[in-house]
């Protein structure tokens, strides 16, 4: 006759279980894999808002100055796209001091 329900063996029905168990209650941590990659360099993922913000409004001031004394070497409308480069600098400048600013307050 035709059973309509199935029988369970009891110590695989188990390990089933644990399984199931073990894969959502009890990961096993992930190690990071490298990835490869030709990039050269990288922001280590320790790094504080602060320090990430500080370094920005360095390397924007570092910029700003490089921009400026170019600018002034140049004539026509490449000064004055040269100085509407050093003004979008500028303006990201601002943004990263303020932004500096506010991690500083808290």
């Amino acid at each position: 006759m035709f059973n309509a329900t199935p029988e369970f063996d009891p110590q695989k029905l188990d390990e089933a279980a644990k399984r199931a168990i073990d894969h959502y209650l009890d990961p096993k941590p992930q190690t990071k894999q490298k990835k490869n990659s030709s990039q050269l360099f990288a922001v280590v993922e320790s790094a504080t808002t602060e320090t990430l913000l500080a370094n920005l409004s360095e390397t924007l001031a570092s910029a700003n100055a490089m921009l400026s004394d170019l600018a002034f070497d140049l004539e026509g409308s490449r000064r004055h796209f040269a100085l509407g480069v050093q003004q979008m600098i500028e303006l990201s400048e601002m943004l990263a001091n303020r932004a500096l600013d506010i991690v500083e307050l808290r």
